[in-house]
């Protein structure tokens, strides 16, 4: 029977036009091989799995080819070479410093190093995870490896460039490797796969490569696992069962359900998670995920942004257009507001359920059915009643989801926004203003029109004024509250935000009778009143209302015959 040999190992690349994702990296050891600019010592830092090690491995080889092809790339038939593949080289030595980080291991390198190779023009020494040497072992080395011979190489690699001493780092020239993007582990899994013989789908690739995490070693592993299990055909719906990684149908789900209001709906789907032994909090990190994916699918320009496969692709731009931005900025708020506190919630299944309520409760104001009251319609009561034809029976009693009639006011896409009154003030009508004169529209219209209506075009105003700062900002902090059917009041806190909204407020206004199709509408503006409580700032003044509210200092006072500083 056949040795197997992992494919980390049988695919390890042994050329640097074969390493993945160090494109600039490798080059510009190409270029010093060629030109011959080699440094004594050289570190190589990143995360696990880039291949640091790897080109350290060919960077060694090719110095020591006899005839090197391209001036930087290994022959594989010098005896240097051969040396090399069969794993009998006496010119390139690696020390694992994590099991050999003390002094006398240092020593021992050190008196190596007074040797020169035998075949070859360098001797190589690559010290894999260098940052676990001793203070000792790290100040045994630095002469050597300020000051090696001729012949010597130093190569250190590491994961934590951040505790290796900044006397080592002088000495060295410094390579960082980057993690490796998920479309290059992608292309390079596709081709371990044609190799095998292997029928794999992208979307399972794309979660091999998220769940590896930038490291193609982890990437191969994780493949030879899903190989092992599925055979010789991977698919996405295997691959999440083997990797136990959540499924993107989940996600899509529970945002169709949330923009339906489907608070039942959308609790038995996380339960149905919960069943399956996922955490909930690796639930809201990877729902928050799929709603920034959402987010980034629905502009162009920011569509690169999204990794994922094909199929997904297409999902993720079908539920973009059924997302309006806005929502989506709100629900992303309240999924990280449940990260944070999920942390410190003492019920956390709770803490998550309440953040899929509020998703489900967003826009809700949207689905008001449209009603008619006679107060609302003070135009149409005067005309004859010949004129206004009788509306059909299933008009009068259909229910919210039926079609929106013309007469009746659009859907505003926008998320209604909770305002803060000011609390228990007496507002009081400014003078000259009891409402703002605004040109009535060439065609009467009085649709009628609910509060949350109402919230939700004036919260769609400042979509219109994006580029006006303090208008948008007057906009977001102060609500409309309705009078009566046809009249709205907004307190303003002082006079210079009064002046400010009185010259906005008749375009708001139009834009508002517009959106409302109601040509009645009519806003107050009214100046609150702040009932300030007398301060005390005195030492004086503070005794004063220190003894209102407890006598006994002022006989305290007199018998310990006490100041007032």
């Amino acid at each position: 029977m056949e040795n197997y040999i992992v494919s980390a190992r049988k695919y390890r690349p042994q050329t640097f036009e074969s390493v993945v994702g160090q494109q600039a990296l490798t080059q510009t050891l190409q270029n010093a091989i060629r030109s011959n600019h080699l440094a004594h010592a050289y570190l190589f830092c990143g995360p696990r799995g880039v291949g640091k090690t790897t080109c350290a491995r060919i960077f060694a080889k090719t110095i020591n080819c006899s005839n090197p092809q391209n001036g930087f790339d290994a022959c594989n038939e010098c005896e240097s070479c051969r040396a090399f593949n069969e794993q009998r080289s006496f010119n390139i030595h690696e020390l694992d410093a994590a099991s050999n980080n003390s002094v006398e291991d240092i020593r021992s390198l050190i008196d190596q190093v007074r040797v020169p190779p035998q075949i070859g023009k360098y001797s190589v020494y690559i010290i894999d995870e260098v940052h676990m040497l001793s203070q000792g072992a790290f100040n045994a080395l630095l002469k050597t490896l300020e000051e090696p011979p001729s012949y010597a190489i130093f190569i250190l690699a590491t994961t934590e460039k951040h505790k290796v001493l900044p006397t080592i780092l002088s000495r060295c020239q410094v390579y960082d490797f980057n993690r490796i993007t998920i479309p290059d582990t992608i292309a390079y899994l596709q081709k371990v796969a044609a190799n095998e013989g292997i029928k794999v789908s992208e979307e399972a690739l794309n979660v091999v490569a998220q769940k590896a995490d930038g490291g193609m070693r982890d990437a191969l592993s994780i493949f030879d696992q899903l190989v092992a299990f599925c055979g010789n055909e991977i698919t996405y719906e295997r691959t999440i069962e083997v990797l136990n990684v959540l499924s993107a149908d989940y996600y899509f789900r529970l945002v169709d359900n949330a923009l339906q209001h489907n608070v039942a709906q959308t609790l038995l789907i996380f339960n149905d998670i919960l069943n399956h032994g996922f955490d909930a909090g690796h639930f809201v990190t990877g729902f928050a995920q799929h709603l920034r994916d959402v987010l980034v699918s629905q502009d162009p320009q920011t569509l690169p942004l999204l990794e994922t496969g094909e199929s997904l692709r297409v999902r993720y731009g079908q539920q973009a257009q059924r997302c309006h931005p806005v929502w989506i900025f709100m629900a992303l708020d309240i999924l990280n507001t449940c990260d944070i506190n999920y942390r410190t919630a003492r019920n956390k299944r709770l803490t998550v359920e309440l953040a899929l309520v509020k998703l489900c409760q967003l826009g809700v104001a949207q689905q008001v059915p449209q009603t008619v009251t006679p107060a609302a319609q003070p135009v149409q009561a005067t005309q004859p009643a010949q004129a206004t034809p009788p509306a059909p029976p299933q008009n009068k009693t259909a229910p919210s989801t039926a079609t929106t009639p013309k007469e009746a006011v659009p859907s505003i896409p926008k998320m209604p926004k909770i305002s803060i009154g000011l609390g228990p003030k007496k507002p009081e009508v400014v003078s000259g203003q009891p409402a703002v004169p605004v040109e009535q529209p060439k065609e009467e219209q009085n649709s009628p029109f609910t509060v949350d209506q109402l919230r939700d075009a004036w919260v769609g105003l400042t979509d219109t004024h994006k580029e006006e700062t303090r208008l948008r900002q007057l906009i977001e902090d102060y609500m409309p509250q309705m009078v009566d059917d046809l009249t709205a009041e907004i307190q303003m806190p002082n006079p210079w935000q009064m002046a400010e909204m009185r010259k906005a407020l008749p375009g708001l206004l139009r834009q508002l009778r517009a959106t409302l199709h109601n040509g009645h509408l009519e806003i107050r503006l009214v100046q609150a009143e702040f009932d300030q409580e007398q301060m005390a700032f005195t030492a004086e003044e503070k005794y004063k209302l220190m003894v209102e509210q407890n006598p006994v200092l002022a006989t305290l006072k007199e018998r310990l015959d006490l100041q007032i500083d």
